[in-house]
């Protein structure tokens, strides 16, 4: 069965990684590879936020009143549309104040400069928020299947991730509170040696 990421990736074909690319001023292939670093770190950051009841509640009513996949028909300006406050707003529902972290650790694992991955995420956002929404509606999932659903992906990327994948997500929610910002500024303070 193909899993929520495999269907985001889907979403991608060439023409929306040249716009990628383009947006963040650098060659397609760096594109992909940080598209491809990025989207298992924000689905995964999702997840956790809808792991508990609270926050797979709050998740579906978001997605009820602003993301519910119509989106998706235009990917152009679903990425495009995104730069700025009200993509800052989609990562702030994502990852809460650990963007800025989450940008310079990607940018480790990527070699693109915090800027860029910053607004790599911010185009990315409105993705990894509208697929899950479409999935809500068209599957009629209550705010429990939801985060079951999301849940299952988490462990599924878990499980196959590997390398600098894997390091980036086995920094989310290292101590297990409910909250990624902490582990991932401890994270990125380890890199730098902070």
């Amino acid at each position: 069965m193909s899993g929520l990421l495999d269907g985001l990736m889907q979403q991608l074909d060439q023409g929306t990684m040249q716009q990628v690319s383009s947006e963040l001023g650098t060659d397609q292939a760096t594109a992909s590879s940080a598209v491809a670093t990025a989207l298992p770190l924000l689905v995964a950051a999702l997840a956790r936020n809808a792991s508990n009841p609270d926050g797979a509640t709050a998740l579906a009513g978001a997605l009820d009143r602003d993301h519910d996949g119509t989106g998706l028909g235009d990917l152009t300006s679903l990425l495009s549309g995104a730069q700025g406050g009200v993509g800052q707003k989609m990562l702030g529902h994502i990852l809460g104040g650990g963007q800025p972290a989450v940008a310079q650790s990607l940018g480790a694992a990527t070699g693109l400069d915090s800027a860029k991955t910053t607004k790599l995420l911010m185009m990315l956002a409105p993705l990894v928020l509208a697929y899950p929404g479409r999935a809500k509606k068209e599957k009629g999932l209550d705010a429990g299947g939801l985060g079951t659903m999301l849940g299952g992906e988490r462990d599924r990327l878990q499980a196959q991730g590997g390398g600098a994948l894997g390091g980036l997500l086995s920094m989310l929610d290292r101590d297990k509170d409910g909250s990624v910002v902490d582990d991932v500024g401890g994270m990125v303070g380890k890199m730098f040696n902070r």
